[in-house]
C-alpha cells in the first residue's frame, strides 16, 4: 500500500518552524572576536593566498570537497513535467537532504531560469570553483543528453544527471543479479524497452555497456516500436531504431527475455507478459503505478522476476540506492569526471551486496527474517548500512583505477571508518524502526484522543501503516475535532469508557482482584476505570490492545500510576526507568534514567543499567555504558560519586558481557583523547560511549532537555523500560513527529513481546 499524501499535510511539512528543508551551519567556532577574525577579515586572507599559490588548496581551506550543486531548470519535475525553477526548488531540496542524510555530502540547490542549452551550459560551467561536484536534476529530454555530454567534457569536477544513470545504475544492479537467477547470458538476452525519454536511452545504453548486444534491443515509444523506416526520427532515437519486423509494443514481447518500462502505468497486459520467453524479467518502473501492476503480474506467471520503483514491493528500483554514495567515492578521490567505469563499479558493487547474508538489523527493518539473494531480492534495501562502505570504496577505486582520481586512497580501512563516521552510522535509526513497525502494525490505544495532535498522528499512522488506532474519549467531542481539522479517521474505531458500562464493570472487577489488597474497594475500582489512562491499559492488559499511548496532556507520574497498578512491571524487576534516545550528528545516544527514579541507590541504579542497555538493544545498537558523575574515577569525593562508582563496580559484576565504565564525568566520557591521555585503562577507549547513566533524575532530565534545546539534538522519548506489557508516555506536549515516532517504537515493542 503506498503512502497517502495530503496536500495540506505535505504543505503544512514544507512550512513548519524555518520554511524549506535545509540551512547552513557554520563548522568552526563563531565565539569570541578571534574567531570572527579568523573566519573572516583579517585571518581568511591567509588561506586565500594559499588558495591563489596553489587552486588544489581549495579542497584543503574550503568546504569544496564535500559540496555538490543539485542545479535544474524545472523543466521535467518528477511527474510534473515543465513547471518552472522556482516550483523545483522543494525537489532539489529534498535531493540535497538524501545526499546530507545517506552520504554526509553538503548541497546547494541552484534553481536556473534557463531553457537555452547552451546559456545553461555556461551557467552552469562558470559554477565550478564553488562545488566538488555537480548533480543535474529534471531537465528535459532531449536537451539533458547535450548538456550532460558538454559538461563532463568541459568541467574537471564529477558530474552526473542523475535522471539518466541513478535509474540506470541501479536497475543494472537488479539486470546483472536477475540473469545469474535464470541463467541466462547477457549478450544473448532480447530486451524491450518501452519509453525513450531521459532514463530509458541512459538505461539501454548502461545495458550495453554491461553486454547486452544492440541488435537485440526494440525500443518503443507511443507511438510503438522505433524502427529504422518510421519518418522524422531524431537524431537519439536512431541510434536505437530496429531493423527488426515488429511495430508494436505486443509484437516486440514476444521471445523477449526482459522488458524494462520507463513510460506510463497500466499499459501492458497479462496477455502480453505471457507472450515473453520464460524465466521473463519484467522492471516496469513507472510510478507511481507501474506499466503493469505486480500482484497482476504475479499472478500471470510464476516464472516471473519483477522490480518496480514501488517500496511496498520486492526489489524496489531506488535511486538512492545510488547517487549518494557514487558521488560520496567521486568526491572523496577529486575525481574529475564520473565516467563508465565508476558507474559499472557501482552496478557491481550493488549486485554483489546482495549476495552478501542480510544483516540482521536490516532484516527486522524491513519485518523479514527470510531476505536473502534470490527472485525476490535482486538488490540491497535502502536502510542497508553497508551501502556507503560498499559502494563509495568501489567507485573511489575505479576512479583511480581509470585515471580520474586527483587524489589517491591507500588505506582503504580508514576509508571505511571515515565513511562510517561521516553520516552515524546508526542515525537512520528511527527509519528502520518505522519501517519495522509497518510490516505488522498493532493496535494502539491513544488515551487522550480527544486532541488534536494525537488524532493529526493516528492519520498519520493510520495512513502510513505503522499501527491500528484505538481512539478513547467522548465520541462526540472527537468527531467535533476532526470536522473542524478536516481529518479524515473514517473506519478508525472510538471508544468511549463513559458510554461503555459492560467494560467499566468488568475492568473494574478485575482491577479490584489485582489491588483489593492495596486499599481499593469495587466502587474505587469502578470509578477508576473512567480514568482513560486505567480503561486503556486495561486493554492492553486483557488482549484488546497490544500497546498504550499516553503523556500528552498529563505529568509523567500522574500517567505511568495508572498502567502500573494494570499492567505491572516484568518478573523479576522491581523497578521502570524512562530513557531517551537523542538523535545528534555524532548519532544517536542513549539517556538513563531521565523521567522515573529520583535518586537511586546504586543496587537501584544496577538494575536501570541493566534495563537500559535491554533498551539500547531494542534498537540493534550494542550499549556502551558510561556511569556518569562529577568525579573521574575517585577525582571527587562525595554521596553521588561514592554511588555511581559503587553502582559501576557492581553492575560490572552483574552484567560482565557489556561495556561499562565509570564513574566519570560526561565530557570524559564522550572524549576518547582525554580518557587515552589521564585513564589509559577505561573500558570506552576503542569503545565510543553511546548509553549515559546519570546519578539521579535531576540531572538526566536536565542534560536531555537542554541538549535538545541548545544543541539542536532530537529527543526520542521517553521509553519506558521495564514494564511487562507495551506502554509508552509521551512527553507533556510532544509534537505530532514525536507522537508517531513514540508510536513506531510501541509497535516495534509489541511485535516483539509478541514472540516471546
Amino acid at each position: 500500500m503506498a503512502i497517502k499524501i495530503r496536500k495540506e499535510d505535505a504543505l503544512n511539512y514544507h512550512v513548519q518552524g524555518k520554511p524549506g528543508k535545509i540551512e547552513v551551519v557554520p563548522t568552526k567556532p563563531l565565539s569570541s572576536q578571534l574567531d570572527l577574525a579568523l573566519a573572516y577579515s583579517p585571518g581568511v586572507a591567509e588561506p586565500c593566498k594559499e588558495i591563489a599559490n596553489d587552486k588544489e588548496n581549495v579542497y584543503k581551506y574550503t568546504a569544496k570537497g564535500n559540496l555538490v550543486a543539485v542545479i535544474s531548470n524545472g523543466t521535467a519535475v518528477l511527474g510534473l513535467g515543465d513547471i518552472g525553477p522556482e516550483a523545483s526548488k522543494p525537489v532539489m531540496e529534498g535531493k540535497g537532504v538524501l545526499f546530507k542524510k545517506f552520504a554526509g555530502i553538503d548541497v546547494f540547490d541552484i534553481e536556473i531560469d534557463e531553457k537555452d542549452p547552451h546559456k545553461l551550459i555556461q551557467i552552469i560551467k562558470s559554477l565550478e570553483p564553488t562545488f566538488g561536484g555537480v548533480n543535474l536534476e529534471d531537465i528535459k529530454a532531449p536537451e539533458c543528453f547535450l548538456i550532460e555530454e558538454t559538461l563532463k567534457r568541459e568541467m574537471k569536477i564529477p558530474l552526473m544527471h542523475d535522471d539518466q544513470h541513478g535509474t540506470a545504475i541501479i536497475s543494472g544492479a537488479a539486470l546483472i543479479n536477475a540473469l545469474e537467477i535464470v541463467g541466462k547470458k547477457i549478450d544473448e538476452i532480447q530486451l524491450v524497452v518501452n519509453g525513450a525519454g531521459a532514463s530509458a536511452v541512459s538505461c539501454t545504453k548502461f545495458y550495453m555497456s554491461l553486454g547486452v548486444r544492440r541488435e537485440n534491443i526494440v525500443m518503443c515509444d507511443k507511438e510503438g516500436a522505433i524502427r529504422m523506416d518510421r519518418p522524422n526520427l531524431d537524431e537519439i532515437k536512431k541510434e536505437f531504431a530496429t531493423h527488426k519486423d515488429v511495430h508494436t509494443l505486443t509484437e516486440a514481447l514476444e521471445g523477449a527475455d526482459v522488458f524494462l518500462g520507463l513510460s506510463a502505468g497500466n499499459i501492458v497486459s497479462p496477455e502480453q507478459i505471457l507472450k515473453m520467453a520464460p524465466n521473463p524479467i519484467v522492471f516496469a518502473l513507472a510510478n507511481p503505478d507501474p506499466e503493469i501492476a505486480y500482484d497482476l503480474a504475479m499472478a500471470t506467471r510464476d516464472d516471473l522476476i519483477m522490480a518496480t520503483g514501488r517500496s511496498d514491493y520486492p526489489n524496489q528500483v531506488n535511486n538512492v540506492l545510488g547517487f549518494p554514495y557514487i558521488f560520496r567515492g567521486a568526491l572523496d578521490v577529486r575525481a574529475t569526471t564520473i565516467n563508465e567505469e565508476m558507474k559499472l563499479a557501482a552496478a557491481k558493487a550493488i549486485a554483489a551486496l546482495a549476495k552478501e547474508p542480510v544483516p540482521e538489523i536490516v532484516n527486522k527493518a524491513y519485518g523479514d527474517t527470510q531476505m536473502a539473494f534470490g527472485r525476490f531480492y535482486l538488490i540491497p534495501k535502502p536502510l542497508d548500512p553497508r551501502l556507503i562502505t560498499t559502494i563509495a570504496p568501489a567507485v573511489a577505486r575505479a576512479a583511480m583505477e581509470s585515471g580520474v582520481a586527483k587524489y589517491v586512497i591507500t588505506d582503504w580501512d580508514a576509508y571505511n571508518l571515515e565513511l562510517q563516521e561521516r553520516i552515524g552510522i546508526d542515525q537512520r535509526l528511527m527509519l528502520r524502526v518505522v519501517t519495522r513497525a509497518k510490516k505488522d502494525p498493532k493496535r494502539v490505544v491513544f488515551a487522550e484522543a480527544d486532541n488534536v495532535k494525537i488524532l493529526k498522528a493516528a492519520q498519520i499512522l493510520r495512513d502510513e501503516r505503522v499501527a491500528i488506532p484505538i481512539l478513547l474519549g467522548r465520541k462526540e467531542k472527537i468527531d467535533e475535532i476532526i470536522e473542524a481539522n478536516k481529518l479524515d479517521l473514517s473506519g478508525v474505531t472510538i471508544v468511549d469508557p463513559y458510554e461503555d458500562e459492560e467494560r467499566l464493570r468488568r475492568f473494574g472487577n478485575i482491577l479490584f482482584e489485582k489491588r483489593k489488597r492495596k486499599g481499593l474497594t469495587p466502587q474505587d475500582c469502578y470509578r477508576l476505570m473512567k480514568d482513560r489512562n486505567y480503561f486503556g491499559s486495561m486493554m492492553v492488559e486483557l488482549g484488546e490492545a497490544d500497546a498504550l499511548i499516553s503523556g500528552l496532556t498529563k505529568d509523567y507520574p500522574k500517567t505511568i500510576l495508572p498502567a502500573l497498578h494494570v499492567i505491572g512491571v516484568k518478573k523479576g524487576i522491581d523497578r521502570v526507568a524512562g530513557m531517551y534516545i537523542m538523535n545528534t550528528d555524532r548519532g544517536p545516544f542513549f539517556f538513563s534514567d531521565t523521567t522515573v527514579n529520583v535518586n537511586p541507590t546504586a543496587e537501584q541504579l544496577v538494575e536501570i543499567i541493566g534495563l537500559t542497555a535491554e533498551g539500547v538493544k531494542f534498537f540493534d545498537i550494542e550499549p556502551k555504558i558510561a556511569v556518569l558523575s562529577y568525579s573521574n574515577f575517585g577525582s571527587a569525593k562525595g554521596e553521588v560519586a561514592a554511588k555511581t562508582a559503587k553502582a559501576t563496580a557492581l553492575a560490572k559484576a552483574k552484567y560482565p558481557n557489556l561495556i561499562i565504565e565509570g564513574e566519570m564525568q560526561a565530557n570524559v566520557a564522550l572524549n576518547e583523547e582525554i580518557q587515552e591521555e589521564n585513564y589509559p585503562f577505561s573500558a570506552l577507549i576503542g569503545n565510543k560511549a553511546n548509553t549515559l547513566i546519570f546519578p539521579d533524575l535531576s540531572s538526566g532530565n536536565i542534560a536531555y532537555k537542554l541538549l535538545s534545546e541548545l544543541g539542536h539534538a532530537e529527543a526520542i522519548g521517553p521509553v519506558l523500560l521495564g514494564m511487562n506489557k507495551p506502554v509508552h508516555i509521551l512527553q507533556l506536549g510532544s509534537s505530532i513527529r514525536e507522537i508517531v515516532n513514540m508510536v513506531a517504537i510501541a509497535v516495534v515493542d509489541a511485535q516483539m513481546k509478541e514472540k516471546l
